[in-house]
């Protein structure tokens, strides 16, 4: 089957890509979703990270406490890298069995980090949803209500605009309004519905 990568940078879209790909029919694994889903209580990853951090990270239900977490890590490097190292083969784990679980034409894998780490490795087709950085921010402070130095910081983690469109096989640009989006995700639609029925992935 063929799996299509779709990310871009914070704000620039991906959700209503892949919400218009979903109304098509379109199964979508989500690894934002995969990253809440591994650390719920009752996980053997949230085990780990509070006996590695402390009972503090947890709130009063037991969840983890993803803002303070976010806070941990920002400040110290290498509890960062002790996260990731612990969090990322897992989440990893868990979509490779979603997207095995697909059943649709072709699957969908969204995922802001999708160029950052090696989960690019696990696609056919990369898609970048890309605007410009004025819009990325607009949009973020509407949605998140942070504030323009907060959405800056949060896009210099982030890899360059540049460097997502060199690695893309496709560029969807989501600098005008929906309607605008919906013809070109069903022109996106329609090229891999195409790619999907070609040799590897139509056996």
């Amino acid at each position: 089957m063929l799996i299509v990568g779709i990310t871009g940078g914070i704000g620039s879209g991906k959700s209503a890509v892949t919400r218009e790909l979903e109304q098509l029919g379109i199964e979508v694994v989500d690894a934002d979703i995969v990253a809440r889903d591994v650390v719920k209580p009752g996980e053997k990853a949230l085990e780990d990270i509070t006996a590695h951090f402390g009972n503090h990270l947890l709130t009063s239900t037991g969840d983890l406490n993803r803002a303070a977490l976010r806070t941990l890590i920002f400040d110290d490097p290498a509890a960062r890298k002790w996260l990731e190292e612990r969090l990322h083969p897992i989440i990893r784990e868990r979509i490779v069995q979603q997207l095995n679980n697909a059943q649709s034409l072709y699957v969908v894998l969204a995922s802001p980090l999708l160029l950052e780490t090696d989960q690019h490795q696990l696609t056919d087709h990369i898609v970048v949803v890309d605007v410009p950085e004025a819009i990325q921010i607009e949009r973020t402070i509407s949605r998140d209500k942070n504030n323009a130095e907060q959405v800056k910081s949060i896009i210099q983690t982030q890899m360059p605009r540049d460097q997502k469109i060199v690695n893309a096989d496709t560029i969807i640009d989501n600098s005008a309004d929906l309607a605008t989006l919906k013809k070109e995700v069903a022109a996106l639609h329609s090229k891999l519905l195409t790619l999907a029925k070609q040799a590897p992935y139509s056996d």
